[in-house]
């Protein structure tokens, strides 16, 4: 270790996030586990086990061959953060089920990589992949008009059975999207939002029942107070701050996570002329991933060795099962929340059941989309005129 090494780690550790994430993220992790071990002892609560995947209508057109045909009735599946960890772990586990799945990161090459190592585990592995920013809404415009294209391209049916929105990032210093947001607020949940809006039509187009499932965090249950308001969501009310409060802003993104999926879930199911898309959050737990990668390397292994230690650390090969379990839980199954694998699900905060709070953030989000959208299509102008 260097001297300059030994002077960034001690930095580190004199913040109060470095406290928060080393010691208040550990509660939330032991009283879910403990929470799974009083529901398997004193309830009756429902596991939900795997159902098999929807096959697409056949292809009718006298054109197609039949061997084209019988892979363009595999369903697609879309998975942010493919690029490694769980998000590489899930679109193997899916493609084993009969996805096309379709690797969504920031990295071409890695996505390669992954391509290239499902292959080997999967010789029938149908796979495509896709690069997009989630911190960018550029990036995911782009990225929704390039799955449009490959699927029109490809004599598919024109829609998506499932979108796993699992990208997400943990900084430890301030930076900014594009759009003027927080980098981890805008990657964790602006992100995962506006990908889900423009896909939408997509999803609802599907002829059989399709599916979104959002990611989330045990570290949502620190969070005991929020407010929907434009500032705090964008992270810009983050700014001021001496230090960077970055455990915190990870709190909060996974919370509006929730906030989210819970509204959508309402607006699909519990609305008139509701939508056949069901809608789950998926919680990991503790997974050894490169999310940690902007902390120290000393700090993290001795992080991941303390939960190790306790039990409490997975691979992503095991942190995947609760992901699957969303995935291939009953169709009309939805607005649950999938924690510890085995088709188990557990009751999130109050805070983020609360529904008035969600309507705020959804009203305020749609309004950051709203103005994304906006600013895109000025630069889509320009950019034609200059042509």
């Amino acid at each position: 270790m260097t001297f300059k090494e030994l002077m960034e780690a001690l930095h580190f550790v004199c913040t109060f996030s470095f406290w928060r994430m080393g010691v208040l993220w550990t509660f939330p992790l032991i009283f879910s586990y403990i929470k799974l071990l009083t529901q398997s002892m004193f309830s009756n609560r429902t596991i939900y086990h795997h159902c098999a995947v929807s096959p697409l209508p056949p292809i009718t057109s006298a054109s197609s061959t039949s061997s084209k045909t019988s892979s363009r009735r595999l369903p697609i599946c879309i998975v942010t953060g493919a690029t490694s960890g769980l998000g590489a772990a899930t679109a193997l586990a899916l493609s084993k089920e009969g996805f096309c799945v379709v690797l969504a990161g920031r990295s071409y090459d890695k996505l390669s990589k992954v391509m290239s190592d499902i292959r080997r585990q999967n010789k029938e592995a149908n796979l495509e992949a896709f690069q997009v920013d989630l911190s960018s809404f550029s990036s995911i415009m782009r990225f929704k008009e390039s799955i449009e294209q490959w699927i029109l391209d490809s004599n598919m049916h024109p829609s998506i059975q499932l979108l796993i929105n699992n990208a997400g990032i943990l900084a430890t210093t301030s930076r900014f999207t594009t759009e003027g947001h927080d980098q981890m607020m805008g990657t964790n949940y602006i992100g995962a939002f506006s990908l889900t809006q423009v896909l939408l039509p997509l999803l609802k187009n599907s002829p059989v029942p399709s599916r979104i499932i959002n990611v989330t965090s045990f570290t949502h249950r620190n969070v005991s107070s929020f407010r929907a308001e434009k500032e705090t969501v964008s992270g810009n009310s983050f700014s001021g701050y001496n230090s960077y409060p970055f455990a915190q802003i990870y709190e909060y993104s996974k919370l509006c996570v929730l906030l989210f999926s819970y509204e959508l879930h309402r607006q699909f199911h519990l609305t008139e002329g509701s939508q056949p898309i069901s809608v789950m959050v998926a919680d990991p737990g503790a997974v050894k991933t490169d999310i940690m990668r902007e902390v120290p390397w000393y700090i993290s292994q001795t992080a991941f060795f303390s939960l190790q230690l306790l039990g409490l650390l997975q691979s992503p090969e095991a942190g995947v099962s609760s992901m699957l379990d969303a995935a291939l839980a009953h169709p009309e199954t939805s607005g649950l929340y999938f924690f510890g694998g085995k088709g188990r699900t557990l009751e999130s905060s109050a805070l983020s059941h609360d529904i008035k709070l969600s309507r705020e953030l959804w009203d305020t989000s749609n309004d950051i989309l709203q103005d994304s959208l906006l600013s895109y299509n000025r630069g889509s102008v320009s950019y034609e005129k200059a042509a």
